[in-house]
């Protein structure tokens, strides 16, 4: 195969010093020998190739067919001029609070729409692009954004904060979100994005603790296992915002005035001449005060990762405790502590399970394990209706796999450095010739870490295409390995391209695009079984919000009292 002719020029120069461990055999181990970095990681690679090898014998190539895929896709409301809209959440898409579809983020005109867990990205893309078909039928005179920067920005007074009711569940959502102004400013958080949830199947989890000789119970296994997948999405998650970012300028009104790096496009246009992702860099929304707060996630395992996030949320701050947190009988912030609640860390992926009513997301996760990731750093692709591709999907399928079968040790102190120094290169000058990335303390070409990665990922692509028409996750690999040997190729710079033909600032392409993708939903002939279902969780959801607030029995002081207060 292409991969097995792109690893041998490399193999010459590995000593008999190294010794595969057959993952039958109960292990992963690699025994050190005198051997390159480079000529390292090639083992690493053939290493996973072993054990995907060792899958396949022992329960065939449909093992990883199981998967569920979920999507989640912020978009803002804008007005005709491509202002972000001022009116309230449109009752006729229901309750923010309680719709499981269709909500709001942080404010009232960044809306959400969320898939169930579903079999395969086809069947998510098509549940994504029915709610989203049934909102732009309910909407009046506005349209949803199609880029993840926001544009026309006033300042942060302009931006309304999402409201959810008088229930204490849904004060403390809005609080939730006053605090997060406060923190960081408005204009941070109406910067949407996509996310992408995955899950393994029971069978694939079952026949690989087997291979793993793991006698543990099984839901441990999969959390351990999962957060080996998160620590290799960070670590290899530089590759996302190359190839998927299409974010390279920004409105110039989104700075509001700030003093910038980036460069003039036009009088209403800044950018990144090699930019992929300015969505991912400083100037979006990031916990750019970890230093100064002093957190950072550990994502070694479970039990450590609730650790940090628990005296995250448990240990005061003295820049937030300047804010306030009840000044003149109005909640600004939940509390004054380095994090408010778990959801504010922002991170590139997250192990995730779904919390029972107002269940804190670190109980829920050491009460009933990890139930899948949530990959976070994809821009909305612009030139998608949907804001996703399905070439992007299957991608990101291929990647989530090889990422939980390649050796994934603890993220050292200077791993994370390097981490956070790649994909802020990237999302900065991921498209710059000859770039280099931070690599076990040396450097390395992007576009070779790249095209190494990718080559790794044939044959993963190659099993999930088994009972497949045609080649569909080869065929997606293939277009990305373009995209690497040709940055030209990527999301980014088509972006730019597309503003130079039509001679247009970010705010014209956007609002061009937007308009596009407005017709393309409106042209759509309706599921009406479908679209039925919708109809009927709007006026449930908005059922259940009146039955919370008639039920609302202790203060909203009480309820976050006895909110943070719960154990295990």
């Amino acid at each position: 195969m292409v991969g097995d002719e792109f690893y041998k020029p490399f193999l010459h120069n590995i000593t008999t010093s190294y010794n595969f461990i057959h993952p039958s055999g109960g292990g992963h181990s690699i025994i050190p020998g005198p051997a390159t970095t480079s000529n390292q990681d090639i083992l690493l690679y053939l290493h996973t190739k072993q054990r995907l090898s060792a899958l396949i014998e022992a329960a065939g190539p449909a093992l990883l067919k199981g998967s569920l895929t979920g999507l989640e896709k912020e978009s803002l409301r804008v007005g005709p001029d491509g202002s972000i809209a001022q009116t309230p959440h449109p009752a006729a898409l229901g309750s923010a609070l309680t719709h499981p579809w269709i909500t709001t983020d942080y404010s009232e005109a960044l809306l959400e729409f969320i898939t169930p867990p579903l079999d395969g990205a086809t069947a998510a893309r098509t549940y994504l692009r029915d709610l989203q078909h049934f909102v732009y039928l309910r909407l009046e005179r506005e349209l949803l954004w199609s880029s993840s920067m926001p544009c026309v920005v006033a300042d942060g007074a302009s931006i309304p904060v999402a409201q959810y009711g008088t229930s204490n569940l849904g004060m403390m959502k809005t609080v939730y979100r006053r605090g997060l102004g406060y923190r960081y400013g408005r204009v941070m958080q109406v910067i949407a994005g996509v996310h992408y949830n995955y899950s393994f199947s029971d069978a694939f989890w079952k026949t690989w603790q087997q291979l793993e000789a793991d006698t543990g119970p099984l839901q441990d296994f999969i959390s351990s296992q999962y957060f080996a997948l998160i620590r290799n999405l960070q670590r290899f998650g530089w590759l996302i915002p190359y190839l998927f970012g299409s974010s390279p300028a920004v409105c110039k009104s989104f700075l509001v005035g700030k003093p910038t790096i980036l460069e003039n496009f036009n009088d209403t246009t800044y950018y990144g001449a090699y930019a992929t992702s300015l969505r991912m860099c400083d100037i979006g929304y990031q916990n750019s005060l970890e230093n100064e707060v002093g957190f950072k996630a550990n994502y070694d395992n479970l039990d450590a990762y609730v650790a940090s996030l628990t005296r995250a949320i448990e240990t005061p701050s003295s820049r937030f405790t300047e804010i306030g947190v009840k000044v003149d009988g109005i909640y600004r912030q939940l509390n004054a502590n380095m994090l408010q609640i778990e959801n504010e860390y922002y991170s590139s992926v997250r192990p995730k399970q779904v919390p029972e009513y107002n269940e804190k997301p670190s109980l829920a996760l050491q009460r009933r394990g990890v139930r899948y990731v949530e990959l976070r750093s994809l821009d909305i692709n612009i030139f998608d209706p949907l804001g996703i591709s399905e070439t992007q999907c299957r991608f990101v399928e291929t990647f989530m796999a090889f990422c939980l079968l390649h050796d994934s040790p603890v993220i050292s102190d200077l791993e994370r450095k390097e981490i956070d120094e790649n994909l802020d290169a990237v999302a900065y000058r991921g498209r710059e010739p000859g770039l280099n990335l931070q690599h076990n303390g040396e450097t390395q070409p992007l576009q070779q870490w790249a095209a190494e990665l990718c080559a790794a990922m044939e044959e993963f692509a190659a099993c999930l295409d088994n009972n497949e028409d045609g080649t569909p996750y080869q065929a997606a690999l293939q277009i990305q390995q373009a995209a690497v040997a040709d940055p030209d190729k990527t999301l980014s710079a088509q972006v730019l391209a597309g503003m130079r033909e039509h001679n247009e600032g970010y705010f014209h392409f956007a609002q061009r695009m937007s308009k596009q993708h407005q017709l393309y939903f409106l042209s759509l002939k309706h599921n009406a079984a479908q679209f039925e279902t919708f109809s009927a969780s709007v006026r449930q959801s908005l059922d259940r919000q009146r039955s919370m607030e008639a039920a609302n029995s202790e203060s909203f002081d009480d309820f976050l009292k006895n909110y943070f207060t719960q154990t295990l």
